[in-house]
């Protein structure tokens, strides 16, 4: 049974409601799954640490990053525990492990791609594997899958009034967190 550990920023609770869904997914597919929520009382001058959500990152089989989209990046949160990981790269610490992420934004782009990017390129940076969603968009409406058509990771949006994501984008999550688990489980036999 693989260890997943899904690690994320979530200011308003959409982008959590994205992590809660991939845990579900990769929990379906037979995976241990912690969640791991980056706050802001962990960040002293601009600096990130919390050492059990290290550990536990280090222990896990595939990792997966959420941030929301802010600006078309990163929050700067989630750049703060980015920056903080840099010993464990320089170690190659995370090496192999399957690697996957997640973003949510207000507007129906926000230039979530560009957050996703900077998520693969992170974690392509540690040796990582990684993972998207490789499902085809069912169409554009908040109840369709993948319909903001994303392939190298789980997009979702909702508008500022909207307190829960999406059905579709909740579902293309859980389907992101099921790859994850089934693509560690293949690549740890």
């Amino acid at each position: 049974m693989p260890k997943i550990a899904i690690v994320y920023f979530s200011a308003t609770g959409h982008t959590q409601q994205v992590a809660e869904a991939v845990a579900e997914g990769a929990t379906s597919a037979g995976a241990t799954v912690t969640l791991h929520r980056i706050v802001g009382e962990d960040i002293t001058n601009g600096r990130w640490s919390n050492d059990t959500i290290v550990a536990a990152l280090n222990s896990a089989d595939a990792i997966v990053f959420g941030t929301p989209t802010y600006m078309g990046g990163y929050a700067g949160q989630f750049k703060a525990f980015i920056d903080a990981c840099g010993g464990i790269w320089y170690q190659q610490g995370w090496k192999d492990k399957i690697g996957a992420g997640f973003t949510h934004s207000q507007g129906l782009s926000g230039d979530k791609l560009n957050t996703l990017t900077g998520l693969s390129i992170n974690a392509m940076q540690h040796g990582m594997i990684w993972v998207g969603t490789a499902t085809m968009p069912e169409g554009a409406t908040p109840e369709k899958t993948n319909r903001l058509s994303s392939y190298t990771g789980a997009m979702a949006q909702s508008n500022m009034d909207q307190p829960t994501i999406g059905s579709g984008d909740r579902q293309t999550a859980i389907i992101l967190g099921k790859r994850v688990a089934e693509a560690a489980k293949r690549w740890n036999k």
